[in-house]
């Protein structure tokens, strides 16, 4: 994509910061492979929706939960639902949960190392604003990974009761940041959640596009595609 010329940048968070713009399925199936959980993947991402809507209607997840924490919880919300449909056994949870949240926590970890340079200079140039679908306690995972500096505010759509792909929630970034729209670049890794909605309120966008939920979304084209965050140093600095 093209130099824009910009004030301040939103981000996103989870898929984008922390696994590189690939979908957190796709990190966690991994988990499980690397633990050696033997189910099929249709059964595997039965049980990741199964644990995202029963996290969505009750409140399981704490505001003080680190990211290992909100993992292990997780964790423990698919084996259950695979132990009750015979899938696993009941016992190995366990030892699985902790296994598999280790996992995934460690390749979190390791994707927010590698972003940290890019958002060090970013951070050094523009005023940043996170803008994330999270359970209540991103503070919390920013903390523990040391990126709450970064950023000058936190938009969280448990708390402002507000979810992506609705475009109020960028609205509400891009007054945090107090520019316009125009003046702001949203970085974010789903078609739907984030790049559509931000440009519809006129944001400038980069689609950080790694493997997604469906084979549907991984044929999509569009010119803000970036392959890391690094390419965001060539078009904003």
């Amino acid at each position: 994509m093209a130099n824009i010329n910009i004030k301040g940048i939103i981000f996103d968070y989870g898929g984008t910061i922390d696994s590189r713009g690939t979908h957190w399925s796709e990190i966690i199936w991994d988990g499980y492979k690397a633990v050696g959980v033997d189910i099929d993947k249709d059964t595997f991402r039965e049980a990741y929706v199964y644990a995202e809507r029963e996290l969505a209607k009750v409140r399981h997840i704490m505001p003080d939960d680190t990211f290992y924490d909100l993992l292990y919880k997780k964790m423990c919300i698919e084996l259950g639902y695979l132990a009750e449909h015979g899938h696993i056994e009941e016992a190995s949870i366990e030892s699985l949960a902790p296994a598999i949240a280790r996992y995934c926590y460690d390749a979190a970890r390791s994707s927010i190392e590698e972003a940290r340079p890019t958002l060090e200079a970013l951070h050094a140039r523009y005023p940043m604003v996170l803008v994330s679908n999270f359970y209540g306690n991103i503070e919390a995972v920013l903390a523990d990974f040391n990126l709450s500096h970064f950023f000058g505010r936190i938009i969280e759509s448990a708390v402002v009761g507000v979810r992506k792909p609705d475009p109020r929630i960028f609205a509400m970034g891009v007054e945090a940041l107090g520019l316009r729209a125009d003046e702001v670049l949203v970085v974010g890794d789903s078609l739907k959640k984030d790049i559509l909605p931000a440009e519809s309120i006129g944001c400038h966008v980069a689609w950080l596009k790694g493997k997604g939920w469906t084979d549907d979304e991984d044929a999509v084209t569009h010119p803000a595609i970036i392959k890391k965050l690094a390419d965001l140093l060539d078009v904003a600095l």
